[in-house]
């Protein structure tokens, strides 16, 4: 199966170098030092599921140069979704399937305006890996899962063919039939984590164990909640109960890329994260001071340069 990674990072970089290593056609598209050392030395993996090195691995800045591919995979943060998914379209042909894995809930209906609904489909990633140094990708922990699907959940076969193709690459994998809930519920959780992280500037142990803290991570939760019910997705009524429960389970050192984010001086998702849920809210007329004060208080961090 030939397939594009519209950026090598952590997400795209590790599931691209399990697909390659399995036999897939992939073509990895990257930028500077990163590029640099994947071509001359392969995009290595270290991971406690097993390391491994993809060399030569096909990496190139020009999507023009790979031409059309069967799935395009696009793994690059929130920020640079609206450049990447134009670059992209060189590599979109009649039945190519376009897959965000990124974060938030304004990819899917961004690639469906540039690129078309017929070559969308959602997904989500759930996996702590980074750009360790330049060709190596790190990957924390053992969590590595995909969860994708056609928008409409039906099984199509190039959903079918891409759910095997990594099913045959050792990855854990799901096709969904309501790919948006899915979406919605990572999201629920991502935004309390994030916010509450990188507000506080502490991992998720003191927040959780703090009685106040812990109230505002729920209410974080909650808010997110009610505005995608307000949008039409069913989740179930434990819903903010489970991602506690989630939240409770999780090392107590465990912190958000949002939070590294903000220590390494680096732009902040928060826009497309709490930005997002008080933007949608305010459409939705559903309240959301939580997470327009987590907005407030951090966008003047979001577009980097600053110490955390």
């Amino acid at each position: 199966m030939k397939i594009a990674i519209m950026g090598t990072g952590g997400v795209g970089g590790y599931y691209g170098a399990r697909l390659a290593a399995a036999g897939n056609d992939v073509h990895f598209i990257a930028r500077g030092a990163h590029l640099a050392a994947i071509r001359s030395e392969g995009l290595k993996i270290e991971s406690a599921l097993g390391n491994l090195t993809v060399r030569p691995a096909k990496a190139t800045d020009d999507p023009k140069a790979v031409g059309p591919a069967e799935i395009v995979m696009v793994a690059v943060k929130l920020w640079s979704t609206e450049e990447a998914v134009a670059d992209a379209k060189p590599l979109v042909g009649p039945d190519t399937a376009v897959v965000s894995f990124q974060n938030g809930v304004d990819a899917v209906p961004t690639v469906s305006r540039i690129l078309g609904k017929e070559h969308t489909l959602g997904g989500v990633a759930h996996i702590a890996a980074v750009i360790d140094r330049p060709g190596v990708i790190r990957h924390n922990g053992t969590m590595a899962r995909l969860t994708f699907g056609e928008l409409d959940g039906k099984a199509s076969p190039r959903a079918k063919a891409f759910h095997e193709a990594c099913l045959n690459a050792g990855i854990d994998a799901h096709l969904s039939e309501d790919i948006e809930r899915a979406i919605w519920e990572k999201f629920v959780f991502l935004v309390g984590l994030s916010g509450m992280t990188t507000l506080t500037r502490l991992p998720i142990g003191p927040v959780r164990e703090d009685p106040d803290t812990r109230a505002m991570f729920k209410n974080t939760m909650e808010e997110v909640v009610a505005v995608g019910r307000a949008k039409g997705i069913r989740f179930a009524a434990d819903i903010v109960e489970k991602q506690l429960a989630f939240g409770d389970g999780l090392p107590k050192d465990m912190v958000s890329s949002m939070l590294g984010d903000l220590k390494r001086g680096n732009r902040l998702e928060v826009p497309w994260l709490s930005g997002a849920v008080a933007r949608l809210g305010a459409e939705a007329g559903v309240a959301t001071p939580v997470n327009r004060f987590i907005y407030t208080a951090l966008k003047l961090h979001a577009a980097g340069g600053g110490a955390g």
